[in-house]
């Protein structure tokens, strides 16, 4: 409507002066509903064209859309593990910070692998302390073998000595001497073989089972903080209805919401329509009017533009895609942000607006080379931007009012 006024003014509205006050016309008489169409059909004809035109101009250049939302992520409040709770420290609402428990599961289980691997611990160092005595044992038994190996040695030297000088010295004693002190030489180094056995043991056998057992009791310690559900954000706590002997799956049953501290606070998020894309640039100057911030501008900047449209993406099935079956376009996902900052601290996440993104062609209107006919196109361009401006402004006025008087209760 307008569009339409405004190109009446420069159509019909100079034909019907002309037709009035310069040809002596009177309404009711010369000019009637037929001699209007009559008389003035070029001026009609013309204001419609170029109504059309206008429109086309100003909501192509100066796109325009209303699925604009503050959208905000939410953490859901899910254990690492499935378990009954045994205690719940927070409620419904409830503002935590990061770190802050928020419940806790039955840990019987994960206590009784946590004290089985600490038993394990005192276990080896317990083997520590005995394989040590057991090395001193050693060096005892290895000495008492080598006494005696020397003492079989030196009978048998004798024995052999008088042998040779044909004494009372029979053959099969000192034969028997041989096998004696080779005897006593095996349990020498039984005793030493013995000894290496303990010493391996404590530098390599029982630092590793001592190794293998603090692993063990690592892992109990984390499975055990597992029952424990803490915050990762800041954040209020929403849908948070667990009671003790409730059973959290991590699948199936999350434990409620955690909604962070600033989310959708910074930025808007704009589905702009598809025929867009090529005139959506990052960096554009915007404008927004929220329904929870009434007959506010929110000036605006465009900061990211993202190239896919979220409604053709395909993920593998056992089934092939029909492309029919996708019935609905989607919409260019535009990211605005507050030109200023602390402009969107009194919005509530989740708010809907409006929003207006406006073409700038300064840097063009400034290049040394452009003809005429694009030079008067594009300050032409630039200058309707007011025309979406304008109709924002009574958008922001009446969006009150269509809520809380037009809309009903």
């Amino acid at each position: 409507m307008f569009e339409l006024l405004l190109c009446s003014l420069l159509t019909v509205f100079p034909d019907y002066l002309y037709r009035r006050y310069a040809q002596g016309k009177r309404i009711g008489r010369e000019i009637t509903l037929f001699t209007v169409w009559y008389e003035l059909r070029w001026g009609i004809t013309a204001c419609l064209l170029l109504t059309v035109s206008l429109i086309t101009l100003v909501f192509y250049y100066h796109p325009s859309t209303k699925n604009v939302t503050a959208i905000f992520r939410t953490v859901t409040i899910l254990p690492e593990t499935v378990g009954r709770v045994a205690e719940v420290f927070v409620g419904v609402n409830s503002k935590v910070r990061t770190g802050d428990p928020l419940f806790r599961l039955d840990s019987s289980e994960q206590e009784a692998a946590h004290e089985t691997a600490q038993r394990q611990i005192d276990e080896t160092v317990a083997e520590t302390a005995v394989a040590q005595t057991e090395l001193a044992a050693a060096d005892g038994l290895i000495q008492q073998a080598q006494g005696a190996y020397q003492q079989a040695l030196d009978e048998l030297a004798t024995r052999q000595e008088l042998l040779r000088r044909n004494a009372d010295v029979s053959v099969r004693e000192v034969e028997r001497l041989q096998i004696t002190a080779d005897g006593r030489k095996g349990t020498r180094d039984a005793a030493v073989a013995n000894k290496r056995t303990i010493e391996t043991k404590l530098s390599s056998l029982l630092p590793a089972q001592k190794a293998s057992a603090e692993a063990a009791l690592k892992q109990a310690q984390v499975e055990l903080d597992k029952t424990l559900v803490r915050a990762g954000v800041a954040g209020t706590v929403q849908q948070f209805t667990l009671r003790r002997g409730d059973v959290v799956n991590t699948m199936i049953r999350p434990a409620g919401i955690l909604v962070p501290e600033g989310a959708g606070r910074a930025r808007l998020v704009a589905g702009f329509g598809q025929i867009e894309a090529q005139v959506m640039k990052k960096g554009m100057i915007a404008e927004a009017t929220c329904i929870g911030m009434p007959f506010t501008i929110i000036p605006m900047v465009v900061t990211e533009v993202q190239d896919v449209i979220a409604a053709g993406q395909l993920r593998p099935t056992d089934q092939l895609l029909d492309v029919g079956q996708i019935v609905q376009g989607g919409s260019l996902t535009v990211f605005l942000e507050p030109l200023f900052p602390g402009q969107l601290d009194g919005l509530p996440p989740g708010s809907s607006c409006i929003a207006n993104a406006y073409t700038n062609n300064h840097d063009a209107l400034a290049a040394q080379d452009i003809g005429t006919s694009r030079w008067v196109f594009l300050h032409v361009v630039d200058t309707v931007a007011i025309v979406h401006a304008m109709i924002l402004r009574m958008q922001a006025i009446m969006l009150p009012v269509q809520t809380l008087v037009l809309g009903g209760h």
